[in-house]
């Protein structure tokens, strides 16, 4: 039976949508136990339905959102036999996950015996097996080096928890306090989503959730072609690379051919290097979402981020590429690296055909992981950076954000209060500021980022490891901008000497006492750097965000 929905009543809808995923997301960040979820949010809440459609997404990170449709569409193969009280989990890239520290949870949602939606929840863990602490491995040569990978399966049937699934999952990590009550929060959360939605069923009823849904998917479809429809016609190219892949393979080239037509968007990235045998490589779900993030951030920022508002964009890529990897291969880095040099290529490919929405490059990540010995405590401790946010790209809006983080969560990824991490664990922060000059020149600044000396406080020594990119080559200047600076990281002891830390190295002695001194890249600039203000630039040198050697060099 079909049913008349009204424009106020859909608006309802979409807007009560948008609410339950925010107010999963509070209860995640209330409930979770780990630093990398209650402090720095590395988690996504969304909506899909059955056909693996994005129905809503809450504001947290577009890499873990976007690869969600091919999870969804994977949980629906695998299984036939979904239940009221069924609770789905996977992590597995090549099953729609994203890398194997997200771990994503499925409720389903009914209308009596009518199943309509799914209330999901990525969330990052602290710790997934494998063969390094903090589950990224440098030195992987295959994903089975990289943790456990968990396909579709359920982790509660109808209702009851599969303890001997749980167990066996939480023997499987490092740190199975956090990863059990990270769980738990995720659980609850989707749960919640499932109350919230039962309420919008019984307030409209479900044919009219169903109906309003459709229209808030076509009309999102209307306003992006609309968008793309004013953009100049034509095939672009542009292209991003990392620095290496650890293995001594440097320069690693992500191409995208980008051909707008219309309301039509298609990028084609099959012309990208072959995959490695490291870490770098990206899944298909993983790919997906990083052109459409580039997408999204190419559009008007009141439509809703949803399936329908990516009708426009098609995607191809080949298989066996750095960006379409063969089932096994290890692709842990994958959401931060190649995802950002995708989302740069695309940016840089589209920037010919609508060079006003076009931003300069976002910072890359580069992450440590510590693992020791609380002396307080006597406590095991996994520590994850996620201070010293890098700098995002300037646009045409103006200068870039300080200390915002990279294109791939946008923001979304926090780093919490420094406080909170010296009472949790051993660690003195001397020095968190904005380091200066970081920011690439141009019409519009690039975003600053930041300068970080962090003590060890250890009884014993700890060991980290590091993964990301970005140490030669910095965020991209747009349309006459310069580059942001790279990153610089440096391990400096009083018994050792000073080294330069890689972006991709395992097994790393830090002494007690010793000092990482960390600095972190900038933003690349937006347009030409002669048309800068010079209230701008006077603006910068006053507030020290550059020093007089750079004001000289302008």
């Amino acid at each position: 039976m079909s049913v008349t929905i009204d424009p106020i009543t859909r608006s309802v809808v979409q807007h009560r949508l948008s609410s339950i995923v925010a107010e999963m997301g509070e209860a995640m960040l209330r409930t979770s136990y780990s630093q990398i979820l209650n402090s720095s949010r590395d988690f996504s809440l969304a909506i899909t339905d059955t056909r693996g459609r994005l129905i809503a997404q809450a504001d947290h990170i577009p890499v873990h959102v976007g690869a969600l449709p091919w999870a969804t569409l994977a949980v629906e193969k695998r299984f036939n036999d979904i239940k009221p009280g069924d609770v789905i989990l996977l992590n597995d890239p090549y099953h729609g996950g994203s890398h194997l520290p997200d771990v994503t949870a499925f409720v389903p949602i009914f209308d009596g015996e009518t199943r309509l939606y799914w209330t999901i929840v990525r969330a990052h863990q602290s710790d997934i097996g494998g063969a390094t602490h903090g589950a990224y491995n440098p030195d992987a040569t295959e994903i089975w080096q990289e943790g456990l990978r968990i396909p579709p399966i359920k982790l509660y049937e109808a209702g009851r928890l599969r303890d001997d699934l749980l167990d066996m999952l939480a023997l499987n990590t490092r740190n199975a306090r956090d990863f059990r009550g990270d769980l738990a929060a995720m659980v609850g959360a989707a749960h919640l989503g499932e109350r919230r939605m039962a309420r919008l069923f019984a307030e409209f009823g479900a044919p009219t959730v169903a109906g309003a849904v459709e229209l808030i998917l076509d009309a999102a479809e209307q306003q992006a072609r609309a968008v793309v429809s004013s953009w100049k016609d034509g095939v672009f190219y542009g292209e991003a690379f990392l620095d290496d892949d650890g293995r001594g393979n440097d320069d690693i080239r992500i191409a995208a051919k980008v051909t707008k037509s219309g309301s039509n968007i298609e990028v084609d990235l099959s012309d990208s290097d072959p995959q490695t045998r490291s870490f770098v490589n990206s899944s298909h779900a993983n790919t997906q979402a990083a052109v459409s993030m580039a997408f999204a951030y190419l559009i008007d920022a009141d439509i809703p981020k949803n399936s329908g508002a990516l009708r426009p964009l098609s995607i191809v890529t080949r298989k066996g590429t750095i960006v379409d990897a063969d089932d096994g291969r290890p692709v842990t880095l994958c959401t931060s690296h190649p995802s950002n040099e995708i989302v740069e290529a695309v940016i840089k490919a589209l920037s010919a055909s609508c060079p006003e929405r076009a931003m300069a490059g976002w910072s890359r990540r580069f992450r440590i992981a510590i693992q020791g010995e609380d002396p307080r405590s006597g406590r095991h401790f996994i520590w994850h950076l996620f201070q010293a946010r890098p700098g995002g790209g300037a646009s045409a809006g103006g200068d870039g954000w300080s200390s915002i983080g990279e294109w791939h969560s946008a923001g979304g990824i926090k780093f919490g209060s420094i406080e909170v991490d010296e009472v949790r664990f051993p660690l003195h922060f001397r020095r968190h500021e904005f380091r200066a000059d970081s920011g690439g020149d141009g019409q519009h600044r690039g975003g600053l980022g930041v300068s970080l000396d962090l003590v060890i406080e250890t009884a014993k020594p700890v060991v980290g490891n590091t993964a990301g990119d970005g140490m030669r080559h910095g965020p991209c200047g747009l349309l006459g901008g310069k580059d942001g600076v790279p990153h610089d990281y440096r391990l400096v002891s009083n018994r050792r000497a000073p080294r330069r830390l890689r972006t991709k190295e395992a097994g790393i002695e830090i002494l007690p006492g010793d000092c990482l001194e960390i600095r972190s890249s900038g933003g690349g600039g937006w347009g030409p750097p002669d048309k800068r203000s010079k209230s701008a630039r006077d603006r910068d040198l006053a507030q020290g965000l550059v020093t007089g050697s750079a004001v000289r060099d302008a």
